[in-house]
């Protein structure tokens, strides 16, 4: 199969999901638009709440959505073959993606950019809420630990991707001084000038490795933990205006500027998409994902179709600097729709490598031997990998967990384009940087919104901690947030829980999608509500039969498994925590979305100014 009308088809699907679609969807809520000013100008402390300019605050919000899950889900998936995934990705992120993050965003703007757990009290009941600010709580945590162990992982002993993300954070500092201090209002200066200086660190980067100073920026796994804990601290608690949302629209700049590279060399490479439509992996037993394609598929590829993490984004930083209700749609939508393109590209990336190149570098060596033949008979014979090992300058196989095999496929894309071939290296080092890139902007966006939550939930026994402003409550939350998810990098805890976060996180989702339901039932569009309804069930059922699969499958084996038995006990428990707190949240709210749509319950007025 030919790459480039997948490319082009995908493109055309979402832009007409944006225009139509979302022009549908935006003219029935238009009742939800708040008529007031906005929190950012309302709330106005020059810390959180902050007015920002449409485009940077795109930046902010689609660097803080798209994580790890945009590039390495569609990869790992795509062991079930090219077409599930790539069906998947595309009506997920129309249908169920950009409407989870769109009525998100809404109901925190009129609820003054609060988070999810405080709409969910106010729109449901304190059950719900409290259920939700620790269900919140934990998962966030969880996802922090994961994504930056990622990143450790990635800038161990690596001086070009540690040398080129570290000056991120200076420029992104004059960006924001330039921007909201000394030249109000000129965001193209910054822009312009951030991305010529990023692109320098890029270009740079690569001779730094190769430098006498290289040790400078070559770190251990444990300090480069400790710098992570210290730079999602400041990011926390610095105003939003001079670290945070510039370093995310700088890097959303880098992101959206590869992918769109990425693209238009697939347009002109044209390359081959090797893997098959579908594998027999689709009725499970695969040596990467071993359930069958229902439901895991749908837990694997997450934040590219829909995730429950948005959600916290969306009712987290976002809200609280929206400057118009024009740019809702534009950032909500627009943003959830652009990841969506980014993993059909990370998928086209990964299944343009031979079948058995593929599995040889996402299956761990003596797992893969034991396969082989498995592999042979599904027509999997042919192999590139030497070549591709001597051209990027590593040994590839049994590099499992999606990464590296992304770098590869996006590198032989990359120099497949004229003049490119001897880059092959170059690229491939390229993409793993860009990768760990795309990754630490979730970190700080993610602990600020972890801290707004805290504070929250510990100003409900010292109010003091609900002003976002107060600066020690402000230390306080952030050090604890940075403490929990730095402790289980620290101690490899987090490879114990990880394994259960992608239920976590779909279950997360389906709570939003339920508080956006009621958001909208109690506003009197329950007309409408099928909008958020349709997404919720499906999304629902298919991660409550994961989290149900994966205690009978994989969490009560391991009980008795000697050697997993605390990692299995830990799993099934908190798998079963979250699933109860899906179940008590639906319980609690459908009733009342009964009640007001008899009339027993009257639908709310918001008021205006």
């Amino acid at each position: 199969m030919n790459a480039m009308p997948f490319v082009v088809g995908a493109i055309l699907i979402l832009i007409l999901a944006y225009r139509v679609y979302y022009g549908f969807v935006g003219a029935k809520l238009a009742t939800l638009y708040d008529s007031r000013r906005l929190p950012s100008e309302r709330l106005y402390d020059g810390q959180n709440y902050y007015p920002m300019n449409r485009w940077v605050l795109f930046g902010h919000h689609f660097a803080a959505i798209a994580g790890a899950g945009p590039l390495v889900g569609p990869v790992l998936a795509a062991q079930f073959g090219f077409m599930p995934g790539f069906i998947w990705i595309l009506a997920g992120s129309v249908m169920a993606g950009a409407m989870h993050d769109f009525i998100i965003l809404l109901a925190s703007i009129r609820h003054d950019g609060k988070s999810l757990a405080e709409i969910a009290r106010q729109e449901i009941s304190k059950v719900s809420g409290i259920t939700a600010s620790f269900a919140i709580l934990f998962i966030l945590i969880i996802a922090m630990a994961g994504l930056g162990l990622v990143v450790v992982n990635s800038l161990s002993d690596s001086p070009w991707g540690t040398f080129t993300i570290a000056t991120t954070i200076p420029i992104a500092v004059l960006m924001g001084i330039w921007m909201f201090r000394l030249r109000r209002g000129k965001t193209v200066e910054a822009t312009v000038a951030g991305v010529i200086l990023l692109t320098l660190a890029v270009i740079f980067g690569s001779n730094i490795a190769h430098s006498g100073v290289a040790g400078w920026f070559t770190f251990s796994h444990r300090t480069l933990t400790l710098l992570l804990i210290g730079y999602g601290f400041f990011a926390s608690v610095l105003p939003v205006w001079l670290l945070l949302s510039p370093r995310d629209y700088l890097s959303s700049i880098m992101k959206l500027g590869v992918i769109a590279m990425l693209a238009a060399g697939i347009v002109i490479v044209a390359p081959t998409i090797h893997m098959p439509a579908f594998t027999p992996f689709t009725k499970g037993g695969g040596p990467i994902i071993p359930g069958k394609l229902f439901p895991y598929l749908f837990i694997t590829i997450a934040c590219g179709a829909i995730s429950g993490f948005h959600a916290l984004v969306s009712s987290g930083t976002t809200p609280k600097m929206i400057m118009s209700m024009k740019d809702v749609k534009v950032i909500a939508v627009g943003a959830m729709l652009a990841e969506g393109m980014v993993s059909v590209l990370a998928l086209i990336a990964a299944t343009s490598l031979l079948p058995l190149d593929y599995f040889q570098i996402n299956v761990p060596v003596e797992k893969f031997q034991a396969i082989l033949p498995q592999l042979h008979a599904m027509g999997f014979t042919q192999s590139n990998l030497n070549q591709l090992s001597a051209d990027v300058g590593e040994k590839l196989a049994g590099r499992p967990g999606g990464a590296v095999s992304l770098g590869v496929g996006m590198a032989y894309i990359f120099s497949a384009i004229p003049g490119s071939h001897q880059l092959m290296s170059y690229w491939y080092h390229f993409a793993i940087m860009f990768e760990a890139l795309f990754i630490l902007t979730t970190i700080d966006a993610g602990t600020r919104i972890g801290r707004f939550i805290l504070q929250e939930l510990l100003g409900k026994v010292y109010k003091p901690f609900r002003r976002t402003i107060w600066l020690s409550g402000n230390l306080i939350a952030s050090g604890l947030m940075v403490a929990a998810w730095g402790w289980f990098i620290l101690t490899g805890s987090v490879s114990t829980i990880w394994p259960m976060f992608g239920t976590a996180n779909q279950l997360l989702a389906t709570v939003a999608l339920a508080i956006g339901t009621s958001f909208m039932i109690n506003r009197g569009l329950a007309r409408y509500s099928w909008m958020t309804i349709i997404p919720m069930v499906f999304v629902g059922v298919t991660t409550l039969t994961a989290g149900y699969m994966n205690i009978a499958n994989i969490y009560l084996p391991q009980i008795t498994n000697a050697g997993k038995q605390v990692q299995g006990l830990i799993n099934l428990t908190l798998t079963a925590i979250i699933m109860g707190a899906v179940v008590i949240i639906f319980i609690d709210a459908v009733p009342k979305w009964i009640k007001v749509i008899s009339g027993k319950q009257a639908v709310i007025m918001d008021e205006s100014d």
